[in-house]
């Protein structure tokens, strides 16, 4: 594995005795290690407790992680440059959905789990990129002034105006382009299909006043993952070991004493599996297809994904959810032809080869749409270069190189078009 591939380690501290058996804390989106901290004098009478910031949070290099996958990779990667073998995870919100994928992914390092505010597919994906052209076009501030309603229940905040304060400074603090990324991860993460996999000892915890992961969420993840526990704690909302720490940390101490026995830390030596007995007869050799070589049509064909579903995905990814259905619906019984057409070859064959980047193929195609005067498609592929990462700045310079080119009129036609798709894709969500 070359530096480029090999994961990039988290920003992380310990605390607690070296020698006692090792805690991770994972944080919420916006939030950095400190969402702990009331929890570690409790948790480090038993565990040696290992807390970590997320990328472009509490002062953390700014590098992007495109997926919960590679969070969960990179967090490995930590452990085990600490030299960390076996673990327990509780992570909050975001930090549970990486906890969701560590289950899955290495479950024979991982001793037991704790799902704080989590949900096994957070919101829709829509929302999540929603966000991120909002994050894009205005910055962090409206997020983090508005993460207190989000976090906490009503109560806590007119009697914790510290705290809230805190909250606001901590999310404000965050780097967009993470913030961003960290809205992709979520939009793409889905482990509903997945729950019956996660074999470890799980606790689902959340607050009964969470309206981001409301105790819906809670109990579809303990109906999915066998013999998981619920708890729900009373008059608390999103950021619940914030709220009420002292309850959460019972919580986790009961739940990680419970299923932390001395055989989760059992290093489990590999057994070679026994030689197959000898047969009782020898049967006629089949001869084996040889597979195709390297390069050739029939070995690039199958290994190629469907661009059909790739031209979907991407459809969906830029256009939205609602903008595909909605084309769906109209097509119905007439234009099906056309749709499945335009979805193959422009969104899976086109927009997904790997000349050029999606801010390079909107510009193209903003400019191409301007000079044939498609404003229909226009407003369309604007949401899209939002989206795929143009600011609206960038796109006011689109087009307005294009008045040069195409003509004043037409140039004049187009932000009207875009200023109108512009204020709708980026104006702050309540």
């Amino acid at each position: 594995m070359s530096d480029e591939q090999t994961p990039k380690p988290l920003q992380h501290r310990f605390d607690g005795p070296q020698d006692a058996p090792v805690l991770v804390l994972g944080p919420s989106l916006g939030t950095t290690w400190h969402m702990w901290d009331r929890q570690i004098p409790e948790l480090t009478r038993h565990w040696r407790v290992l807390r970590y910031d997320l990328p472009g949070h509490g002062g953390a290099p700014a590098d992007p992680a495109a997926s919960t996958d590679e969070l969960a990779d990179r967090l490995l990667r930590t452990l085990d440059e600490a030299g960390v073998e076996r673990f327990g995870y509780a992570g909050c919100a975001f930090g549970g959905a990486i906890g969701t994928r560590l289950a899955l992914r290495a479950p024979q390092r991982l001793a037991s789990l704790a799902l704080i505010s989590s949900a096994a597919r957070f919101g829709t994906p829509d929302a999540w990129r929603q966000l991120g052209v909002v994050v894009r076009a205005n910055g962090l501030e409206q997020i983090a002034r508005s993460a207190p309603e989000r976090w906490f229940a009503p109560a806590f905040q007119a009697a914790q105006p510290a705290i809230v304060d805190w909250a606001v400074q901590m999310a404000r603090a965050v780097d967009p382009e993470c913030y961003i990324a960290a809205c992709e991860a979520l939009a793409a993460h889905d482990a509903r299909a997945e729950l019956g996999g996660i074999a470890v000892p799980t606790l689902v915890l959340g607050g009964a006043e969470d309206q981001v992961t409301p105790p819906a969420d809670a109990r579809a993840l303990v109906a999915g993952i066998p013999d998981a526990r619920l708890a729900v704690v009373p008059g608390a909302s999103h950021l619940v070991p914030v709220e009420q720490p002292a309850a959460v940390g019972e919580l986790l101490v009961r739940h990680f004493e419970a299923t932390w026995t001395e055989q989760h830390f059992a290093v489990a030596v590999p057994v070679p599996p026994p030689a197959p007995a000898p047969a009782a007869f020898d049967p006629e050799p089949v001869a084996a297809p040889v597979p195709p070589a390297p390069g050739h049509p029939a070995d690039t064909a199958a290994l190629r994904p469907d661009p059909y579903t790739e031209g979907e995905r991407t459809r969906r990814e830029l256009l939205g959810d609602a903008h595909v259905d909605r084309t769906a619906e109209e097509a119905e019984g007439f234009a099906g032809d056309f749709e499945e057409f335009v979805t193959r070859y422009a969104w899976g064959e086109v927009w997904n080869r790997p000349g050029l980047d999606r801010r390079t193929r909107s510009v193209i195609t903003l400019t191409a749409l301007v000079a044939g005067g498609h404003h229909g498609e226009l407003a369309s592929h604007t949401r899209a270069a939002l989206r795929g990462g143009l600011t609206p700045a960038e796109i006011e310079e689109v087009l307005l190189h294009t008045a040069v080119y195409c003509g004043v009129p037409a140039a004049n036609s187009a932000f009207a078009v875009a200023r109108r798709v512009i204020r709708e894709e980026t104006r702050p969500r309540e």
